[in-house]
């Protein structure tokens, strides 16, 4: 089975990203705000990294199909689904903490902001666990992209 480079790269920004919220948790609790703030940055442009790395897969190389059993595949899907509502509320949560942080709305801040980080942490054991059913566990399905599938060639 070949290595899927870009799945691989966009999926290790993941888990940078959870690492460096596990950090930047661990300053804010020593009361380093200047280290908390600039890890958990570093931490939103990993994911964002990640971000730009899958949107451009999808569009221009596409999705690829859970290439495990029939009998798995609504399983699959499940957690799929499951991930990706994870992965979205996750994204607005971090959207909304890293600007409360940087506008010093310290209240709104430190309410969502450990939530923040434990969904975080959640979407990125659920993004390996993706990567790895899709990549590692089984032989990768059929890959189409977008644009492939809206224009039809």
């Amino acid at each position: 089975m070949e290595l899927q480079i870009l799945p691989t790269i966009s999926t290790s920004f993941i888990v940078i990203s959870a690492v460096l919220v596990a950090i930047g948790w661990g300053l804010i609790i020593k009361r380093n705000v200047e280290g908390h703030k600039k890890v958990m940055l570093a931490a939103g442009v990993a994911a964002l990294i990640f971000f730009i790395i899958y949107a451009s897969r999808t569009v221009f190389i596409g999705n690829t199909a859970f290439g495990g059993g029939e009998h798995l595949k609504p399983y699959y899907t499940f957690f799929l689904i499951f991930h990706i509502i994870l992965a979205t509320s996750g994204a607005v949560f971090g959207i909304v903490s890293i600007i409360s942080g940087l506008k010093t709305n310290l209240k709104l801040h430190r309410r969502i902001g450990p939530i923040t980080s434990i969904i975080w942490f959640f979407v990125a054991i659920t993004g390996v666990l993706v990567y790895l059913l899709l990549y590692v566990l089984f032989e990768p399905g059929e890959t189409t992209s977008v644009i492939k599938a809206i224009l039809g060639f």
